[in-house]
């Protein structure tokens, strides 16, 4: 990662409830593992049912979250942009993915991949029990219908 993305990403995370509390050097290892993508405006990051092989952070633009009814059609749960996180739910539950996430504009996203996930969440209890906390709400708002 270049080392603007790498000062933008510690801005980033700070803000973010999910990371406030991170100690520093597991901050410092994780900035050593996360990578940055671009995508396009209608462009698929992941796909529901796919398996859950990353965690994401988005850098820029926004995302619309779906999931499959019916076998045909889809609901949109929510929109997320920058500084919201996905991917979590599949890693923790090391599940297939539940939903899929479309860009609706241009977009560029941090990636962690699976392993270093796992490390990060082994690495710092407070991340972990944020981390848990957030899969729990989104699946009470996917299972209640509301939306985030």
């Amino acid at each position: 990662m270049r080392e603007f993305d790498t000062v933008q990403f510690t801005r980033m995370v700070r803000k973010i409830k999910l990371f406030a509390n991170i100690q520093m050097g597991l901050l410092e290892k994780i900035l050593a593992w996360v990578s940055m993508f671009s995508y396009k405006k209608g462009e698929k990051i992941c796909r529901q049912g796919e398996t859950g092989d990353s965690f994401f952070v988005i850098y820029e633009g926004r995302v619309s979250v779906t999931v499959r009814e019916w076998g045909f059609f889809s609901r949109r749960l929510s929109v997320l942009g920058p500084g919201d996180c996905f991917g979590e739910m599949a890693l923790l539950r090391q599940a297939p993915r539940n939903a899929t996430i479309t860009c609706t504009e241009d977009a560029k996203v941090f990636m962690l991949l699976a392993e270093h996930f796992n490390d990060a969440l082994a690495g710092n209890a407070i991340f972990a029990e944020e981390v848990r906390r957030l899969a729990l709400e989104r699946e009470y708002e996917d299972k209640c219908g509301f939306s985030a």
